[in-house]
Parts: structure tokens; C-alpha cells; sequence
């Protein structure tokens, strides 16, 4: 036991009735031992934590919850949870958000759609109405079903607090918010078992990787039912349950996440603008920014079902009244989200010459070319770029100088040193295509007076303006490719080996033949056999392919 949590039950004056209650709760586990435990255990995220407790209880309760960000694993936050450790710090960030979630849940306010019972006295304790409340949140909580020696324990530890108190829902809320601290819940542990000499998943396992993957949280009741009835190791079992969550709305959440993390959003945390160059760009924009584009992605890939590749060059998008003003249009309906299509002869077209995506990769105060095509280099195309040299001269680019009006200009100028020649010669013929976009994201069609040059080129397909730009990736074959890849990775929570190619070909091949959708990308990901294999050697060290594969003057070397 911690001495956070230490602290936490002997402030509630339980700590001797806890120690006792972990070491029956304890017994009972060694009861359930696995035949085997994976190595990679994986610490839930924020957007999981909220998921799992929106998912058991209910939409109407605040989740203020603020937990200590993750390191990035091969492009994706969520393979980096199987690395990430509960320090001190972050202990006392996963302690203040389950008091203040369990705070929530009982509030008078929620506490009679979620409480099944009512007790007998608010101020004292009710044993039967605590167990029905522990039991099923419990199963929820730990992904399987509470023994009788964990639910005696938990009942008891609840009891006692509603004396310590004198209030029945706060005594039961320490219990809870005692719960969500628990090892058990923050941490995903994959385990094994034998079967007719086979060592697979074990039935909950699956149910936990499959849940995460389409609706990043833990399983819900019907799931961990197929569970443990068995119907989940049966073929037809497990695509009665993947149809399930397909057609659920809670998969709107998952591809959010998904997106979220694969295209770095959470550097909006951080995003700083110069309120005198951009003084448009408030706080409100920088969070419906980042809203705009993921709504997009969740109507055009959940709600439409629609192409993948068509989202770098659909005008179908969602704007507020703030966001409007960057944008130089009016929309109808200016207190909340409006649906809005951009006319034919807008140069506004998909995710790229969206806010988002434009003043995530600029400066504070200008434009980057070069920042927005390394970003659509390993963002959307899985490269590599290697990092600048550390001693770098950046003067070319941040003295003024009035005869290098344009970004073109100034980066011409500094490519003319050879340190520096190869990586910008793959990442500025793409990102001075959205130079028509300033740092914030708004139209312009000069700088300094002089007018922009749009042209460029990826690969072999040159451009003239932004809109060629989008056309050109649309087409690029890596781009599915790469999106297959990024899935693939955060299904199986690791970056991808070089033993996973077979695997790889296979899902790039149905993701081709079902039209690029990321429904039916995930339908073939999740009913695969090696979604849920074991490793031979768990663990064996992993390639990050996407490291791997490092762009050398716009070819893969």
C-alpha cells in the first residue's frame, strides 16, 4: 500500500480496518491467478478515466479530472501508457479525481438515477444498500465480477467511514473515491491462460482490449457478460459484440481519442499565440479548434461512414462564433456549434487549411513551413524527419531583413547551408503550400507586401496552391497506409515489429477494399485472431517502424 493511500484511509480513521480488508481481498486473487501475466501493463489515460466512469455513471455527472500527461510512443500517447508509472505527483492527481468524482456521483443531485437503493437513514449505515451500490460499480470498476471476500471487505470499510462521518452517502463516497485509486482500476494487466496446450488471452482480457480500442474505456456489463460466459472466445461471440459496439454512439469516442492523440492535439494544452499579431486567437479559439477538427472526423468517419482520404479535402466542417471570426465568415446560428460547408471557390478544404492544423504548427507569431510539412510528413504519412542538428543557425529565418519579404524567401535563404538543405527539402515544398494561412489560421494572400507563392510538391506530385496540396495527399498511397499502421499500433498498445508486416498487408489490403473506412478498419483490426495473439517472447525489444522509416529528401530511404 502506498503512503498516499496510506494517508488518504488513515485520515478517515481506517486504516487498520483496510489493511485488514486488502489481505482477504488479497487471498482471493491468489485464488484467480492466471497462467500467465503479459509484461506490458498499461496505466489508463484521462480520456479512458472519463470514459469508463461516463459509461457506469451516466453523461450528467462532472468529470473534472486532470491527470499527469503521458510520454509519446511511436506516435501515439496511448502505446506510451504501457511505459508510464504512478509517481508521487500523479498518485496525488489519480487521489484528488476520485474524491472529486465520488463527490460527484453522490451528490444529492445524481445520487437518486444512480444509487438502486435508498438507505434506511442517511446517517447511518445500511449494509444491504452498500453492497448492491459496491457490487455491480465494483465489476465495472475492476473488470470482473467482485468475490465475496472483496465485497465484505469494501461493505465493511464503507461502514465504517458512515460512522466515522455520520453520513451514509459521504462514508460510501470515500469508499468509492478508495476504489478508484486502486491498482486494479488504474492499471490494465493482460493475462493468459491454457487452453488444449495453447496459451491465448484470457476471455476478460480480450473483452478489455477490445472495449479500448473501440470505445477507449473499460468494458461495459454486456461485454464483460460475454466475458464470462464464454461466448467471447467463440468467433461468432465476438462479432456479435464488435457489431455491438460499432453501432454504439460510445464509438464516436473512441475514434475521437484515436484522433486526438495521432494528431498531437494534446500540444493545445501548451498552444501560446502573440495576442497583438493574432488578437483573434483567444483561449476560446484554441478549444474550439481543436473541437472543430474532431468533430469533423467523428461526422464524416462515425455519422457518414464515410472515405478516409476525403477528410483532407471535404468542406464539411463545424464552426462557432469564435472561430468564425478567423475563419472571415458568418454563421447562422452564433451561440453554439453551426454545421458549414466552405463555397467551391473557398481555398479552405479538409483537415489540413483547418485552424487546428494551422496554428498547432506555427510559431507564436508567424507561419512555418517547415513545421506544417514535417507534421504532415509524420502525421499523415508515418515518416520520420530527423531533428534539426543542435547548432543550427536559425538567423536567416528570425532577423528581419527586408529583402526576404516571404517565408519562400527567408527559407531559400537558409537552405543555402547543406546542414540544413536535406530535411527542408522534405518539408518545405509541402508546408509552403499553406503559406496562404497565416500562424493563427486566417486567410491572407501576401506578406509584407509581397504576394505568396503556394506552389509545390510532394514527392513527384507538384502543385500550385493549397488545393493541389490536398488532392496530392488524398492520392498518396501512404496515406491509408499510414492511418492502418497508426491503428494498428494503438490497437495492439505497442509499436509496430517487424514480425507484424504479414499482419499489416492484410488489414491495408481490407482497409483498401472496403473503401477507406475507419469503421471497417476497425471491424477487421478487432475480429482478427492477432489482435488478441500472445507474444512468444513478451518481452523481446520492439522497432517503432514509423521511426524507422526516415524520410531522406521526400524518399523513404
Amino acid at each position: 500500500m502506498n503512503m498516499k493511500a496510506k494517508l488518504f484511509w488513515a485520515s478517515a480513521g481506517l486504516l487498520g480496518l483496510f489493511a485488514a480488508s486488502v489481505t482477504a481481498i488479497a487471498e482471493q486473487k491468489s485464488e484467480l491467478k492466471p497462467a500467465a501475466v503479459l509484461s506490458r501493463a498499461r496505466l489508463i489515460t484521462q480520456p479512458q478515466y472519463v470514459n469508463t466512469l461516463r459509461g457506469i455513471f451516466g453523461p450528467n455527472v462532472k468529470y473534472p479530472v486532470v491527470l499527469a500527461p503521458m510520454h509519446r510512443v511511436g506516435g501515439l500517447v496511448d502505446v506510451g501508457a504501457s511505459a508510464a508509472v504512478v509517481t508521487g505527483g500523479a498518485l496525488e492527481r489519480f487521489d484528488s479525481a476520485g474524491r472529486t468524482v465520488a463527490k460527484e456521483v453522490l451528490d444529492p443531485s445524481h445520487r437518486d438515477y444512480i444509487m438502486p437503493c435508498r438507505p434506511a437513514s442517511e446517517k447511518l449505515p445500511d449494509d444491504a444498500c452498500a453492497r448492491k451500490f459496491l457490487a455491480p460499480v465494483g465489476r465495472l470498476l475492476f473488470r470482473r465480477a467482485l468475490s465475496e471476500k472483496e465485497l465484505k471487505a469494501y461493505t465493511e470499510i464503507a461502514h465504517a467511514a458512515i460512522i466515522e462521518v455520520g453520513d451514509f452517502y459521504t462514508g460510501l463516497g470515500g469508499t468509492l473515491s478508495g476504489m478508484l485509486v486502486a491498482p486494479e482500476f488504474l492499471y490494465v494487466t493482460p493475462t493468459t491462460e491454457v487452453v488444449r496446450g495453447e496459451n491465448r488471452l484470457t476471455a476478460r482480457s480480450r473483452a478489455i482490449r477490445l472495449s479500448m480500442l473501440l470505445w477507449n474505456a473499460y468494458p461495459d456489463s454486456e461485454l464483460l457478460t460475454a466475458a464470462e460466459n464464454g461466448s467471447l472466445n467463440t468467433d461468432k461471440g465476438l462479432a456479435k459484440q464488435v457489431d455491438r459496439m460499432l453501432a454504439s454512439p460510445r464509438l464516436a469516442d473512441g475514434v475521437r481519442n484515436f484522433f486526438d492523440d495521432m494528431l498531437v492535439f494534446e500540444s493545445f494544452d501548451t498552444l501560446t499565440k502573440d495576442g497583438k499579431i493574432y488578437p483573434a486567437f483567444t483561449t476560446q479559439v484554441t478549444t474550439d479548434a481543436r473541437e472543430q477538427t474532431l468533430r469533423t472526423i467523428v461526422a464524416h468517419l462515425v455519422e457518414l461512414n464515410g472515405d478516409y482520404r476525403d477528410l483532407f479535402t471535404t468542406r464539411k466542417t463545424f464552426l462557432t462564433n469564435d472561430l468564425a471570426a478567423i475563419y472571415g465568415v458568418a454563421i447562422n446560428d452564433p451561440d453554439r456549434w453551426a454545421p458549414y460547408e466552405f463555397p467551391t471557390d473557398s481555398a479552405r478544404g479538409g483537415l489540413l487549411t483547418q485552424v487546428s492544423f494551422l496554428a498547432l504548427y506555427s510559431h507564436p507569431g508567424r507561419s512555418s513551413p517547415t513545421r506544417r510539412g514535417r507534421a504532415i510528413r509524420e502525421i499523415f504519412l508515418c515518416q520520420k524527419v530527423p531533428d534539426p542538428p543542435p547548432n543550427v543557425d536559425f538567423s536567416a529565418l528570425e532577423r528581419p531583413d527586408p529583402t526576404l519579404k516571404t517565408a519562400r524567401d527567408r527559407l531559400n535563404r537558409h537552405s543555402q547551408n547543406p546542414v540544413c538543405a536535406g530535411c527542408h527539402k522534405i518539408t518545405d515544398p509541402i508546408g509552403l503550400a499553406l503559406e496562404n494561412f497565416d500562424g493563427a489560421g486566417a486567410y491572407r494572400t501576401d506578406e509584407s507586401g509581397a504576394v505568396i507563392d503556394a506552389s509545390g510538391a510532394l514527392n513527384d506530385a507538384s502543385f500550385k496552391n493549397v488545393k493541389g496540396l490536398e488532392e496530392a495527399l488524398h492520392n498518396n498511397p501512404r496515406t491509408p497506409t499510414c492511418l492502418a499502421e497508426r491503428m494498428t499500433s494503438y490497437a495492439l498498445n505497442r509499436p509496430i515489429e517487424a514480425a507484424d508486416q504479414d499482419l499489416l498487408n492484410y488489414v491495408n489490403t481490407k482497409f483498401a477494399a472496403n473503401g477507406y473506412r475507419v469503421k471497417e478498419l476497425l471491424r477487421v483490426i478487432a475480429t482478427d485472431k492477432t489482435f488478441y495473439a500472445v507474444p512468444a517472447d513478451n518481452d523481446k525489444p520492439t522497432i517503432n517502424k514509423a521511426d524507422a522509416e526516415t524520410v531522406t529528401l521526400g524518399r523513404k530511404s
